[in-house]
């Protein structure tokens, strides 16, 4: 479990990565913190198939939490769409989809904070975006029947 000032330097950390990471990634538009009493980042990101996305950071004690919303509860045929995410699953490092509130798909994750380095947030930051981009097509698909024959 981090203490206080390890928790104040992982914040830091965190900070600066953002900073250098909207200079360097053309994807990632903007970097906004969350309250004032937590350790939260909203990271905004530009798409090619989901035009825009939010990443969000939270630096508890022990773990770097993040997600990403991918999209509301599914309508059209949500077994196969779940089917489908359970089988990306098993090739995605650090990451998983998952039902939320509301039965809406999110992909989230967490990190040991012993492991946070500016590479593993490289690392989260493509992971994230990358699945979202690769899967997007397919969830409207399957689970809101957008670009079937007819529709």
């Amino acid at each position: 479990m981090a203490t206080p000032d390890q928790l104040d330097e992982l914040e830091a950390q965190i900070d600066r990565w953002a900073v250098g990471a909207c200079a360097t990634h053309e994807e990632l538009v903007d970097v906004q913190r969350g309250e004032e009493e937590g350790r939260r980042w909203y990271l905004r990101l530009k798409g090619e198939e989901k035009q825009t996305f939010s990443v969000w950071f939270k630096l508890n004690q022990r773990t770097l939490y993040y997600e990403t919303f991918v999209a509301p509860a599914p309508h059209h045929d949500p077994v196969k769409l779940y089917v489908y995410l359970m089988r990306r699953n098993m090739s995605i490092y650090g990451a998983a989809f998952g039902v939320g509130e509301e039965d809406a798909l999110f992909l989230s994750g967490r990190l040991p904070v012993e492991q946070i380095t500016d590479i593993e947030l490289d690392r989260i930051l493509g992971t994230l975006w990358e699945e979202t981009e690769r899967c997007f097509r397919a969830v409207l698909r399957l689970g809101f029947g957008v670009g079937e024959k007819g529709k």
